[in-house]
């Protein structure tokens, strides 16, 4: 294998949502920015989401497929899992290994935090609604995404009736998403990828941006004394090479569980490193709206009418996030194709875990996943009070249905096991103590400062709602603070920290 050594500002590790955000923040601050991802690009224009091919506009259980085959498993499911009295379980964690990361296929749901029941104190709550307004225009968030579609009128209006006692910033309203009606054809959606986030960085020839596919960092190399990362180490699966690539700064983005598996690859394991996690159960189930609703309709559902896509958000009350659309469809779900799709909709009840140190990944020594990097597993239970949560957030969700029509044969509610955990949070957060953090409210690593973390992982709260639109504000925060800091740590934060904790190779 060849070696090569590349100098450059910044280099970005993971080409997701966050990190997009880093590059695209720092390219416009004058930055010089090298971003890598282990994964291939998909799509001309890197990191674009797959369904704004045609074939995928009106076909979930299509993109479905398509998708499956980009989700990588994470760990080794227990042969013998008892699921029976779970109400969520990890054993299905997978990632996604492509350019753009899961913004090549999400949902583009991009809602707020709730000021008080999830949203981290760790930054200033005046500095919130910036950091939004901020990340919704970066990831082009609006709400009128399916404002005239029939089926979306009729399912806001039945909730809207049905939960009539909720006060009117937390009531049934339009779900917040990524996405915009193509104005060429309206029936058509262009839905936000990470080539929406890069902006003109995804057309090709800016200076200072080099976007660099299957090519997988497997070590960040730092000093002696664990005080600042000497360089990264970079595997370029394309020409069979590794590359040292030397920055100033080095952002690691790579989602939260990938992330903290490079650190400790690394040799960079503080104490709180994947320890805290949070993950949302969730309960399902699809409807079809009944007879006397769909009456009510002024003219027939089209065969093309956008998706319902209806919001409840959480609320102190009420601390579970309430998504009724359509989505991909789980494994177990079998298509009836006598059941007329137009009428098909989906609940989706996302619940809220407290976060507890006991709730962690662990990282084998000797164990190495497909891509070489130290395997992963999941220890992960629910406290009695969050139990309690989810049973509550299951009968809220059997109200709503109620509302709607009745349920899909084979789809009743339930809670999806195993779960397919994409909202994992917790594993590098956020706070103001390095013993019970990984990172500070600027998003650097306690004690090496040059390095960097974006994504879930940050998030250090128990969360219902879906959880990218906060990862971004974040980003944009910590990319804004790299730039103005020039990355050198003040004298006093220097006396107030201990160098980073290595663990020898």
């Amino acid at each position: 294998m060849n070696h090569q050594r590349i100098e450059v500002d910044v280099l970005v590790v993971g080409s997701g949502p966050v990190g997009a955000t880093f590059a695209r923040t720092l390219v416009d601050g004058g930055r010089d920015v090298m971003m890598v991802d282990a994964g291939p690009q998909l799509s001309s224009r890197p990191g674009e989401h797959l369904k704004n091919q045609l074939a995928y506009q009106h076909s979930h259980e299509r993109f479905g497929t398509l998708i499956r085959g980009h989700l990588h498993p994470l760990s080794r499911p227990a042969s013998t899992a008892d699921l029976s009295d779970q109400l969520i379980s990890l054993e299905a964690g997978v990632a996604t290994y492509a350019v753009g990361g899961m913004a090549t296929h999400w949902t583009g749901v991009t809602p707020r935090h709730h000021p008080d029941v999830e949203r981290s104190d760790a930054i200033p709550a005046a500095e919130w609604d910036t950091l939004y307004g901020d990340a919704e225009a970066l990831l082009n968030t609006r709400t009128d995404l399916t404002e005239d579609a029939i089926s979306h009128r009729l399912v806001l209006d039945a909730l809207a009736a049905e939960y009539a006692e909720l006060p009117g910033p937390y009531g049934v309203q339009p779900l917040p998403m990524a996405a915009q009606r193509r104005t060429d054809n309206p029936r058509l959606v262009r839905w936000t990828g990470v080539d929406t986030i890069l902006g003109p960085l995804a057309d090709g020839g800016t200076d200072g941006f080099r976007l660099h596919e299957q090519h997988q960092c497997t070590r960040l190399v730092p000093a002696a004394d664990g005080s600042r990362i000497e360089y990264a180490e970079i595997v370029d699966h394309v020409d069979w090479r590794t590359l040292e690539v030397e920055a100033s700064t080095y952002v690691v983005a790579c989602g939260a569980v990938l992330t903290p598996q490079l650190l400790h690859a690394s040799g960079i394991r503080p104490p709180s490193l994947g320890r805290y996690l949070t993950e949302q159960p969730v309960a399902f189930c699809q409807v079809l709206l009944g007879d006397d609703l769909v009456k009510r309709a002024a003219t027939p559902i089209p065969p093309d009418d956008l998706d319902p896509n209806v919001w409840i958000p959480v609320s102190g009350d009420r601390p579970w996030h309430c998504q009724i659309h359509r989505d991909l469809p789980y494994d177990d779900m079998v298509t009836d194709p006598e059941v007329d799709s137009r009428l098909v909709v989906d609940l989706r009840w996302f619940g809220l875990a407290d976060p507890r140190r006991e709730n962690r990944m662990r990282f084998s020594d000797t164990a190495k996943d497909a891509w070489g990097m130290p395997e992963v597993g999941f220890e992960f239970s629910l406290s009695e009070d969050d139990r309690a949560r989810q049973h509550r957030m299951m009968a809220d969700l059997r109200r709503a249905a109620a509302a709607l029509g009745p349920y899909l044969p084979g789809s009743e509610p339930r809670f999806i096991l195993p779960t397919l955990p994409l909202h994992i949070a917790g594993t590098v957060r956020m706070g103001a103590d390095p013993d019970t953090s990984v990172v500070d409210p600027d998003s650097r690593l306690w004690g090496v400062e040059n390095l960097y973390l974006g994504g879930n992982g940050l998030i250090p709260t128990g969360t219902a709602s879906n959880p990218t639109l906060t990862s971004v504000a974040m980003a944009l925060r910590a990319a804004h603070g790299i730039l103005r800091s020039g990355n050198q740590p003040s004298a006093e934060r220097r006396a107030h920290e201990r160098p980073g904790i290595l663990v020898p190779r």
